[in-house]
């Protein structure tokens, strides 16, 4: 249903405008031409596990290990009659999962919906835009969390980055993740995961205190 809801939102204009994206760009006609996809048939990720800490493929990799992802869930493109336009839609949803592995965004809804944000303001896409009413699910932290933190990464780096529809994976990953993200023009955000631990920490920390000065006391 998301899928289908992805496919019809962004037809006939703005999968055109990610397509014409695409050929202005000298690595984005490399891709239309070659049409390569990622699966786990095309990406060696054995190999990329024994990739230098630091690289694009490594990260990727360990993203999805960490993660339990796998490249495969990518459903195909069913409504995009223009057959270009189809491989573009494509190529997106395959891609996603770099977008999280040079974040360092989870899949937790919180962080889904961070990353979503952040491809709305680059590709435009409709869906991207209506996967942000996910945050009426988020919990007031995760809420105050998202308008204050992960929204404004994802606009300000959204917009800045260069199309990252652009982007020839298969060509980058022994390249440093680093290099990348500064030849995108992009910040990595602030680590969701520990942010996350560390106010669950402080909460704890609270309640224990508030039960301290709350408890029984000695006559």
């Amino acid at each position: 249903l998301i899928g289908t809801l992805g496919e019809t939102t962004a037809t006939p204009y703005f999968i055109c405008r990610l397509r014409d994206a695409m050929l202005s760009s000298l690595t984005g006609r490399r891709i239309l031409r070659d049409r390569p996809r990622i699966t786990t048939k095309t990406m060696p990720l054995k190999h990329l596990r024994t990739l230098p800490e630091k690289s694009v493929g490594r990260a990727y990799a360990s993203w999805l290990d960490k993660e339990a992802v796998s490249p495969d869930t990518r459903d195909q493109v069913q409504y995009i009659d223009d057959e270009e336009c189809a491989y573009v839609m494509q190529r997106y949803r395959e891609c996603h999962d770099f977008y999280h592995a040079v974040t360092g965004l989870p899949v937790l809804v919180e962080g889904e919906i961070a990353l979503k944000a952040f491809e709305f303001a680059n590709t435009l896409l409709p869906m991207t835009g209506l996967s942000l009413f996910a945050v009426a699910r988020l919990k007031p932290a995760e809420r105050s969390r998202f308008w204050h933190v992960y929204l404004p990464w994802a606009l300000t780096n959204g917009l800045r980055s260069k199309e990252i529809i652009n982007v020839y994976w298969e060509e980058q990953l022994e390249r440093n993740v680093d290099d990348l993200r500064l030849d995108l023009g992009m910040e990595k955000p602030p680590d969701l995961r520990e942010t996350r631990k560390a106010f669950r920490k402080q909460r704890k920390a609270t309640e224990d205190k508030m039960k301290r000065v709350g408890g029984p006391r000695s006559l």
